[in-house]
């Protein structure tokens, strides 16, 4: 029996101002600040002691007391504690999957609403040490007496043991960070330096004019004494962005990454509440947007494929499902990881080599409106905790569709790992 889907509408979204990384919320740490986003939602739309069908929250860099972040933050937001949770990760993508998770059990029908986020900090970091400390408490904790404990705890003892270690940002599979794939691929692909600098400078100066216009009333909370994001340069220019060293390849002469057209470390989060129209409907709700299409790929990066390509594939597979072109929107949400990043993808979906070879097209994607590309600024001047960007991504889309009354738009997120999560939001 064929399974009639329902439509699933984007109800609205909230999240505080993103800061850079020990600042602010460096004392907050993941489950203050979910708390504060859900907490947000649920007095703006009513929900103190609702069950909703589940809360898909989740982190990429988060403590093991953490591991239940969604349920246990949810139990603190004021929603009713039989509201289920679920704590997910997909670096840059979390957010964004967990949309596509609450979308598909309403589409389904396993639930009628749902909240969709996440929180990331790279303030609050776990501190671990080496397998040979690990080794050493557990054959402690395994020793019966106490001469046994004490030969465990001493026998071979030196105290570089003691020496801890942080959170790397490196692919466990190359040991490349995310900006040195990245360099390569902005050699691939010729994105030159001035480029970069120039998509940086036009990601600041719309975020700054989104700010003037009021866009981000009633999508953003103050929260620790900020009332807007802490990476905002209003005032930065070209002279000042190419003043700046490469942050990546130091050394060869050749680096055209730099502080100023990478994200920096951030902390943050943000949600979305997803329902279908009956249950928005009979509590008075209004729906913003429909998410409507989404999809996941990968690439093979540890045999040369470009890390932060996937989002190529799973935009040109989801044009198909959804029989669509990718100039068949209004607006355009690619997640600015880098600049260089943004631009190779762009050039990819124009170049006809890619798309056959790659997409297995007859063409080319095609060229997209610049004008319609991230028209609030992103990643570059908001920030980016990683799981937090694509609910914030959401939210904002839906919002740019309510106020247009009309139209289709398109979310496109890479993640560490060589995947990208992508997704489609229409409002008739």
């Amino acid at each position: 029996m064929q399974q009639t889907l329902k439509r699933v509408g984007v109800v609205g979204g909230v999240r505080i101002p993103f800061c850079r990384n020990n600042t602010a919320y460096a004392d907050v740490g993941n489950f203050g600040m979910s708390v504060k986003v859900l907490g947000t939602l649920v007095e703006r739309y009513g929900l103190h002691r609702v069950e909703l069908g589940e809360v898909a929250f989740g982190a990429v860099i988060k403590h093991s007391f953490d591991w239940n972040l969604a349920r246990e933050a949810l139990l603190s937001s004021g929603l009713a504690p039989t509201t289920p949770g679920i704590t997910t990760a997909r670096a840059c993508g979390t957010s964004l999957d967990n949309a596509i998770i609450i979308a598909n059990k309403i589409a389904t029908g396993q639930i009628e609403a749902g909240i969709a986020g996440g929180s990331d900090t790279t303030s609050d970091v776990p501190i671990v040490y080496g397998r040979r400390l690990q080794q050493r408490v557990l054959a402690v904790n395994r020793a019966k007496t106490w001469q046994d404990k004490l030969k465990a705890a001493l026998s071979g003892f030196s105290f570089g043991e003691l020496k801890p270690s942080f959170p790397g940002v490196a692919e466990p599979r190359t040991h490349k960070s995310m900006g040195d794939h990245c360099e390569l691929m902005a050699r691939e692909w010729n994105i030159a330096r001035e480029a970069q600098d120039a998509f940086a400078l036009g990601s600041h100066q719309k975020l700054a004019a989104a700010y003037a216009a009021g866009f981000f009333d009633g999508l953003l909370v103050p929260f620790r004494g900020l009332e807007r994001d802490g990476f905002l340069r209003a005032d930065t220019s070209m002279e000042k962005l190419a003043a700046l060293k490469p942050a990546f390849d130091k050394t060869s002469g050749r680096g055209t990454l730099t502080a100023g057209n990478s994200t920096g470390l951030s902390d943050g989060a943000a949600a979305v509440l997803l329902a279908s129209e009956d249950w928005a409907a009979a509590r008075g709700l209004k729906v913003q947007a429909y998410l409507s299409h989404a999809k996941v790929a990968a690439v093979d990066f540890v045999h040369g494929e470009g890390l932060l390509m996937a989002p190529t594939i799973a935009v040109s597979r989801m044009l198909d499902e959804a029989g669509l072109a990718l100039q068949d929107f209004d607006f355009y949400e690619i997640h600015e990881a880098f600049a260089a990043q943004v631009l190779c993808t762009l050039r990819a979906w124009e170049s006809a080599d890619y798309c056959r070879n790659r997409l297995g097209k007859d063409k080319p994607l095609g060229a997209i409106d610049p004008a319609r590309l991230n028209v609030n600024g992103s990643s570059l001047a908001v920030g980016h905790p990683f799981a937090a960007t694509g609910a914030r991504l959401v939210a904002s889309l839906a919002k740019t569709l309510e106020q247009k009354g009309s139209g289709r738009g398109l979310i496109s997120i890479c993640t560490a790992g060589g995947m990208g999560v992508t997704a489609i939001l229409e409002r008739p």
